[in-house]
């Protein structure tokens, strides 16, 4: 009788074992003209200006990665390319790779942004999450819904992570569940990146970092960077996140 525990322990055990390798793929949804509309300082002008520029049609989708062992994960595009749905064209990807060290309590984040690509180097800062006892489904697996808050451009951050997958990782700058989180929901949909499949693999070759470039910036430099040009935006009545990813 004391056999079937000790069994189902270590198929337990093994289980996890195998859950803490591989690559989650996303797909990032943005809705240009939903998060325009509440940016109560835009001008009328600008305001018209993305409706004119998206009319009905304003998502904007990536395909994204992020491979995770329990001590890293690198979060980047499926591609080196983008291109359109139907594959009839293609366009370079802006410069973005968000790499954590879970071990060393690193970070180190490839940016292209406001004319200018950046490499942010610095100590990690959890996000300080709220976890909630609410559940769904995402990918297949079931989910937990947590909170926070991006104090410099003021959005909700929604995350969903599973504890079937028990590493910290996630898609965007977000990281420190106890689970990697599979649906990331920015200001209630204003973007949402969504889990499409989870593939559990050796990934070691996946998280060895290329050379990159940029200029170099610590955690502080990038929320003043940031606030600042948020703050000019508001004061010129334009959208800051032209420039900016959302």
């Amino acid at each position: 009788m004391k056999l079937l525990p000790l069994l189902f322990l270590f198929f337990s055990l093994k289980t996890l074992a195998q859950n803490t390798e591989g690559v989650v793929s996303y797909e990032r949804v943005q809705h240009w003209t939903a998060f325009v509309a509440w940016l109560t300082f835009l001008s009328k002008e600008e305001k018209d200006r993305a409706k004119m520029t998206w009319g009905n049609d304003d998502e904007w989708k990536e395909k994204m990665k992020l491979s995770f062992s329990p001590t890293r994960s690198v979060y980047t595009y499926l591609n080196d390319r983008a291109e359109s749905e139907d594959g009839a064209y293609t366009w370079r990807n802006r410069d973005y790779l968000i790499a954590r060290n879970f071990e060393k309590e690193t970070q180190t984040d490839l940016m292209e942004m406001l004319g200018k690509t950046y490499l942010l180097e610095d100590s990690l800062r959890t996000p300080a999450w709220k976890i909630s006892n609410q559940i769904k489904e995402v990918a297949g697996y079931q989910c937990v819904r947590a909170t926070t808050e991006d104090p410099i451009r003021k959005q909700k951050i929604t995350a969903w992570f599973a504890q079937e997958i028990p590493v910290p990782a996630g898609p965007e700058r977000y990281f420190g569940l106890p689970g990697v989180i599979l649906e990331l929901d920015l200001d209630d949909g204003d973007a949402v990146i969504t889990a499409t499949k989870v593939e559990f693999r050796p990934v070691e070759k996946d998280l060895i970092l290329p050379k990159i470039k940029g200029k170099k910036i610590a955690q502080s430099q990038y929320n003043a960077l940031i606030k600042t040009h948020i703050d000019d935006s508001i004061k010129a009545h334009r959208n800051p996140y032209w420039s900016l990813r959302y």
